[in-house]
């Protein structure tokens, strides 16, 4: 657990699950230096944890899930400053997308430009209906940075992306759902709690077939599709000799609930 003046709160609902809470409502939780380096440090340490088999991403409040990066921090500043603070920024961004560890992004509020990214970043999303999203670099003279040129048009194709990212008009959480931007909408009060329950689901899986089903699936997204499924069966043969293969097999016979160690 962290404390309350954290700029990322860190808890355990459960043993194997961990929330993780952007902790700035008073900027719409947007990311500064220090956030970003306490992302860092979560998604490159105990995200990572053996112990871990989910993360729950959100934003603290209920009016925004992250409005991206600081821009009162980096009014005025050198450019020199703000190249160094992007390249920490790329950091955080790609230690969410390169977490072994499945991230379930639950966006309470407004998603805009490396908000939305770090959404984009998590493997799938839940949000309130009351969220927006939206890729505002290009009318501050920007592109997205962190991930959204890529993650976006790999979510929605490139026709939609490209009308999001060259316009920069935010759209509803309904429409972020019904282009596939986001899987489930929930009520506010209701929102990690369905992320929990879809948490369990994956934590009570086996965790090294969990984690080998996400390096499949973003290890051949790019492939042509016979590479694809070389490498497919490549992860799958991991698995073959491992403990928890052969306790889920086991279980199945027996007609019980596995117990899997990752092992």
């Amino acid at each position: 657990m962290t404390g309350a003046d954290d700029p990322v709160l860190t808890a355990w609902p459960e043993p194997t699950i961990l929330t993780v809470t952007l902790n700035r409502p008073s900027v719409a939780n947007a990311f500064n230096t220090a956030m970003a380096e306490r992302l860092v440090a979560v998604f490159e340490g105990e995200a990572q944890a053996s112990k871990t088999r989910c993360v729950i991403l959100t934003g603290a409040g209920d009016r925004a899930f992250c409005a991206g990066a600081d821009l009162k921090e980096r009014n005025g500043m050198a450019e020199a400053d703000w190249r160094a603070q992007h390249v920490l920024f790329e950091r955080m961004a790609y230690a969410i997308m390169d977490c072994p560890t499945p991230v379930i992004a639950a966006v309470n509020g407004a998603a805009y430009a490396g908000g939305f990214e770090l959404a984009l970043a998590a493997d799938f999303a839940y949000a309130v209906p009351q969220a927006r999203f939206a890729l505002t670099e290009v009318t501050l003279g920007l592109i997205p940075g962190i991930g959204g040129t890529q993650n976006l048009p790999r979510a929605i194709g490139l026709r939609k992306a490209k009308e999001i990212l060259l316009t920069g008009q935010p759209i509803s959480a309904a429409k972020a759902y019904e282009m596939g931007v986001v899987n489930r909408l929930c009520p506010p009060e209701a929102l990690i709690a369905d992320a929990l329950d879809t948490a369990r689901r994956i934590a009570e899986a086996a965790p090294l077939a969990v984690r080998a089903a996400l390096r499949a699936i973003e290890d051949g997204a790019d492939r042509p599709l016979p590479d694809a499924r070389d490498r497919e069966v490549a992860i799958y043969n991991t698995l073959i000799d491992t403990e928890d293969r052969k306790e889920g097999v086991a279980a199945f016979n027996e007609k019980r609930k596995p117990i899997f160690k990752g092992l």
